[in-house]
């Protein structure tokens, strides 16, 4: 186990970070935002400010990038069975409308309580969908846990993993993976979908998420996948309670301790419905941008959404805020 993570911290975006930055206070972090030190995470609670100079640079998260959601299962939280064959296909032409980059076509629901279907199912689901969307001219990736669904999305045309176990649901995936170029997502989760809500629990939510996460990405490497190719998750809404998922967003910066891009989910999740009293999901966008808005602030680099045209608007807006020049006043 790591003994400590060193992350980012005291971070600020826009006229701040500039001011800071140009008089030797802070660091940059990427174009938006830059940060003033770094934090030492330790097991057990433990927390330690460093100075400024006490470790290296953290990567750039990059331009905010917008991944849209095609749900082509009949049993999502969301959109179950709306997404279908020609649907999803369609859907996803909606999506790239709007301004998605990104497409994430996923034919098994990982919510919780979801049960498994067999891989030639799913396979039958996300590659007619991957095939029709391929021309659509943005990246496009596969939401699966199964080495064979990979294998045949990736030859219909898929470019990116996005594994909700972290490639360690199938043995056979890690080494399939190492055989191929396409950057993989690894995110935090614990237990199956049919058990991980079961009265998850964390001694340290953060330390245990990084540890987690970081173990994924050692045995990733182990296996032969580049680190480079690799993106992590915090997995909001996998084996997490209300609170444990607020901390996670609120301290979203401290993943950049693993120096990789960082995806955020939060689009229409329970925890919205909870904190709002909206039990629809299809009415928790509000809560949704304000998610992932908070979740931009402290550095995620994609943006796992429903509803993207609303989303590309608001990551407009905040990236405008974020390097506004102070001279238009």
């Amino acid at each position: 186990m790591t003994e400590c993570f060193i992350a980012p911290a005291g971070l600020m975006r826009g006229a701040e970070a500039r001011r800071q930055r140009d008089a030797g206070l802070a660091l940059p972090l990427g174009a938006a935002l830059a940060h003033g030190g770094h934090l030492e995470i330790g097991p057990a609670g433990g927390r330690r400010l460093l100075p400024l100079a006490a470790a290296p640079a953290y990567p750039d998260p990059g331009r905010p990038r917008v991944m849209g959601i095609v749900n082509a299962t009949p049993d999502s939280f969301s959109d179950g069975g709306r997404f279908l064959g020609r649907a999803g296909i369609e859907h996803a032409e909606r999506l790239v409308a709007a301004g998605a980059e990104i497409l994430d076509i996923g034919g098994e629901s990982t919510r919780p309580g979801a049960a498994p279907v067999s891989a030639a199912e799913e396979i039958d689901r996300v590659c007619p969908v991957i095939e029709g969307a391929k021309a659509l001219g943005v990246a496009i990736s596969v939401d699966t846990r199964n080495m064979a669904v990979m294998r045949a999305a990736l030859a219909a045309g898929a470019d990116i993993v996005n594994d909700v176990s972290a490639l360690g649901h199938d043995p056979a995936a890690a080494g399939f993976l190492a055989t191929v170029a396409c950057p993989v997502v690894l995110m935090h989760a614990r237990g199956t979908p049919a058990t991980m809500q079961q009265a998850p629990h964390y001694d340290d939510l953060l330390f245990e998420v990084l540890s987690e996460l970081a173990g994924a990405v050692e045995r990733a490497v182990a296996a032969g996948i580049a680190r480079e190719r690799l993106i992590v998750d915090p997995g909001i809404g996998f084996a997490k309670g209300l609170a444990h998922n607020l901390a996670l967003i609120d301290d979203l910066h401290a993943l950049h301790a693993l120096r990789l891009p960082v995806l955020l989910g939060v689009s229409r999740k329970s925890f919205i419905g909870r904190v709002a009293g909206e039990v629809a999901a299809d009415r928790r966008l509000p809560g949704s941008l304000a998610a992932a808005l908070a979740g931009l602030d402290r550095g995620a680099s994609i943006l796992r959404v429903h509803d993207v045209a609303e989303t590309v608007q608001a990551v407009k807006l905040w990236s405008a805020l974020a390097i506004s020049d102070d001279s238009r006043a």
